[in-house]
């Protein structure tokens, strides 16, 4: 597949219908009109995305991008690149922090090694290496061309496997010392947003590492010429965007929400890095939104915006850091409480209580 193919893939809208069945059963349950809120909207959105009033998301994975970052070299991190493949090593061992916190529950983790700066086989862990690392973005291009496209083909051949397993719903993640630095810089050439409004700390810097920081994406944009400050509007520009600046993680989630969208299957987003990528999926073939849910804004100050120009909302506000798809991964349990009362709550036709009425918003 090349670059123009891949823009031209046709994502089918959710079906409306289904939707506002979903949306007809919520209001039959005996509570209050949208009484779980943006839940009900979720389940209702999920349903229509699977084309069935009853949606079934009991079977789900964690897909876990790992990939390094040139830009580490800038001094934008706390820590060295080592910590990459530390990682991936316990990801795939089931001792990372998201293994601990999955431990027990119906979440299959699929760590995905797209570009470890390191030849080491780790054991379980899905090779889809790229190359090693990306190259420093404030220097030179992160990519070549045909290393993002076989970057985002990669992540839409893994969602290719989840469909045939069968997954109902899957949540993003990713691990790659450096990718808040890229995944910032992408966002700014892809919004037109000024890095000083976005860039955070990510792992934990201090005001001298965060002034660095800033400087060096203001460096990548100007060096590649994405500091013009009004966005980008088309695929190709997109793509040229996340070839020089992003990397290989955020390519890898890019595909995934693609594949995701092509096979009809929910995506849900973790923090800034996969929000960026959802936003580069979007933006390289349109309508993938549609597939999206996003668990939680998290403590990077971009993610937000990102979310905002997606038009999705959270539903947790706790201030989350961690990454790995932590925070996509607490969506689920949520789910499923919300799915239990849809399935199983008590309908107005069975108490005698009147039902509400849903009455126009003033």
């Amino acid at each position: 597949m090349d670059i123009k193919a891949l823009t031209k893939l046709v994502i089918h809208k959710p079906d409306e219908k289904t939707y506002a069945g979903s949306k007809d059963r919520w209001d039959s349950i005996a509570k209050p009109i949208d009484g779980l809120g943006d839940l009900e909207e979720m389940i209702s959105r999920i349903a229509a995305m699977q084309g069935k009033i009853i949606p079934d998301i009991s079977r789900r994975a964690l897909v876990v991008m790992c990939a390094d970052n040139g830009v580490v070299s800038e001094g934008v991190t706390q820590c060295d690149k080592s910590v990459t493949l530390d990682v991936a090593k316990l990801l795939c061992k089931g001792q990372s922090s998201v293994c601990a916190m999955t431990e027990g529950t119906d979440v299959d983790i699929i760590p995905v090694d797209i570009g470890i700066d390191s030849d080491e086989v780790i054991p379980g862990i899905r090779n889809k290496k790229v190359c090693r690392g990306t190259g420093n973005i404030a220097t030179e291009p992160a990519m070549s061309p045909d290393q993002c496209l076989r970057a985002l083909e990669a992540g839409m051949e893994i969602m290719e496997i989840c469909a045939r397993k069968g997954y109902d719903i899957v949540a993003t993640g990713e691990m790659g010392i450096g990718n808040t630095t890229t995944s910032t810089a992408l966002l700014c050439a892809l919004t037109g947003i000024s890095p000083g409004d976005v860039t955070g700390r990510g792992a934990g810097l201090t005001d001298e590492g965060l002034s660095r920081k800033i400087l060096v994406i203001e460096q990548a944009l100007k060096l590649h010429g994405l500091d013009a400050g009004c966005g980008i509007s088309d695929p190709e520009s997109a793509f040229e965007a996340l070839q020089k600046v992003g990397g290989l993680d955020i390519a890898g989630l890019a595909g995934l929400f693609i594949g995701g969208a092509k096979h009809r299957i929910p995506v849900v987003t973790d923090g800034l890095i996969s929000a960026v990528a959802a936003l580069t999926a979007e933006c390289l073939v349109p309508g993938t939104a549609a597939y999206m849910l996003a668990s939680h804004t998290g403590r990077e100050r971009g993610t937000a915006r990102v979310l905002e120009r997606l038009g999705l909302k959270t539903v947790i506000d706790a201030d989350l850091a961690l990454g790995e798809g932590t925070g996509a991964v607490m969506l689920f349990p949520m789910l499923d409480m919300a799915m239990s009362l849809y399935l199983n709550g008590m309908r107005f036709d069975d108490t005698g209580i009147d039902a509400y009425e849903r009455l126009d918003k003033i």
